[in-house]
C-alpha cells in the first residue's frame, strides 16, 4: 500500500482552495511578495491571507524569508512551480473551464513568466526554434546542448555552469495555454535573467505578462536563427525590472 497517497491528498487539499489557489498563482512568477500584496492578489483580508500563507508554509509550498520588519513569501521551489502549470494545464483543457478576460488570455498566452523562466507563445518559440536549428537533443531528465546550442547561449552572453547544476540544465515544461513544450531549468532560467537584465523583455505591473522588446527581438533572432514571436502591443505600460530568480 502507497505512503504517499495522504500527503497527495494534504497538497491537492492546499492547492485546491481557491484563496490559496491564487496567492500560488500569484507567485508564480519568481518573485517574493509580503503577506499583504498577496492578500490584494488573492482578493482577501490580510488576516485571512495570514492564515493560507501559514498552512502553505506548514505543507512545504511556499518559503519565507524576513528583511527588516517584512516577510517575503515565494514559491518553495521549481518543482512547486512545474506541478501548478501541470494543473494549470488541466484546468485549461477541462470542460468547465472558466476562460480568463480576452485581453488578459491574450496578454498571457502571448508571454508571461513561469516562475523564472518564459512561457506563452514566447517560450514555446524559443523551445522551437532552438528544436529546428539542431541545438537541443533529448537526454535523460530532460535536453542536452549540441556544440551550436552552447553557441546560442554563449551569443546571448550566458555562460554554461562550470558544474553540474542541482536542477536540470534545460527539460520541457508543458504550457498550459499553448499545449506545447517551453524551456525550464537552469539556462532556461538563467535566459530569463539575462533578458530583464538586458531589458529585451520588460515586466508589467501585477501580471506574470511580460513584454519583448524590439532590441530583444532583434537579439533572440540574431543568435537564434528562426526565433519569431510577433508580439501584440501592451495595453499596460510595462515595468523593467531585474529577475530575482536564483539560477
Amino acid at each position: 500500500m502507497s505512503t504517499s497517497g495522504p500527503y497527495l491528498a494534504e497538497i491537492a487539499s492546499l492547492m485546491g482552495d481557491p484563496a490559496r489557489a491564487n496567492i500560488l498563482h500569484a507567485l508564480m512568477d519568481g518573485r517574493a511578495l509580503t503577506a499583504k500584496e498577496l492578500a490584494f492578489l488573492a482578493g482577501v483580508a490580510p488576516q485571512t491571507a495570514s492564515g493560507h500563507l501559514a498552512r502553505l508554509l506548514q505543507g512545504g509550498l511556499v518559503a519565507v524569508a524576513a528583511q527588516g520588519r517584512h516577510r517575503y513569501y515565494r514559491l518553495a521551489g521549481a518543482e512547486v512551480a512545474q506541478a501548478l502549470e501541470g494543473l494549470m494545464v488541466l484546468a485549461a483543457a477541462g470542460p468547465a473551464a472558466r476562460k480568463l478576460p480576452h485581453r488578459v488570455g491574450a496578454d498571457l498566452s502571448q508571454a508571461r513568466t513561469c516562475y523564472d523562466h518564459f512561457a506563452g507563445r514566447l517560450g514555446t518559440d524559443i523551445h522551437d526554434a532552438l528544436m529546428a536549428g539542431g541545438h537541443l537533443v533529448v537526454a535523460e531528465g530532460g535536453y542536452g546542448l549540441t556544440a551550436s546550442g552552447e553557441g546560442v547561449f554563449a551569443a546571448l552572453g550566458i555562460a554554461l555552469p562550470a558544474r553540474p547544476p542541482r536542477r536540470a540544465l534545460l527539460r520541457p515544461c508543458l504550457d498550459w495555454s499553448e499545449r506545447r513544450p517551453h524551456l525550464a531549468g537552469h539556462l532556461a532560467a538563467a535566459l530569463a535573467c539575462r533578458c530583464f537584465e538586458k531589458a529585451w523583455v520588460l515586466r508589467r505591473k501585477d501580471s506574470r505578462a511580460v513584454t519583448l522588446t524590439e532590441s530583444g527581438r532583434v537579439a533572440l533572432a540574431q543568435a537564434l536563427p528562426g526565433f519569431v514571436c510577433d508580439a501584440p502591443e501592451a495595453l499596460s505600460s510595462p515595468v523593467p525590472k531585474p529577475a530575482s530568480a536564483a539560477v
